[in-house]
Formats: C-alpha cells, structure tokens, sequence
C-alpha cells in the first residue's frame, strides 16, 4: 500500500469514528429529552384531570348553591314587600 492510501484510510477511520461518538451522544441526549418530555406529559395530564375534576365538583354544586340563592332572593323580596 501508499503511504497517502495508508493516510487517507486513517483519516477517513478517525473521521468516521468521531462521527459515531458524535452520534451515540446525541441519541443518549435525545433518549434524555423525550423520556423529560414524558414525565412534563405526565404531569399536564394529572393538572388536566384535576382540573376536570374541580370543574365537574362545580357543576355538581352550581346548581343547588343557584337554587338556594334563588329561594334566598324570594324570601327577601317577599319580606321587603311584606314591610
């Protein structure tokens, strides 16, 4: 062999090698992202619940706290008028 075949070779093996450093770095960081990205969908998706979960409490609620201040308003009315 050439002694510049014997270089070309090394520098193209040098090439290739940091290549795949490179590559398994940045797999490993994007192993990092998305399992980081899981746990923020984890999260969003427990606020989510809770947050459903305080709506459908008020939904529940609203309507015998609506009653209740509706029959309050009569009373008052009707004492008012009474007066």
């Amino acid at each position: 062999m050439n002694t510049t075949l014997q270089v070309l070779i090394i520098i193209v093996s040098a090439t290739l090698s940091i290549f795949l450093i490179v590559a398994i770095l940045l797999i490993i960081k994007l192993i990092q992202v998305t399992q980081s990205l899981k746990r923020i969908a984890a999260k969003a998706e427990k606020i989510a619940d809770s947050a459903d979960a305080i709506g459908t409490f008020f939904r529940r609620t609203a309507s015998p706290v609506a009653l209740g201040r509706f029959i309050t308003n009569i009373m008052d009315a009707v004492r008012k008028h009474n007066k």
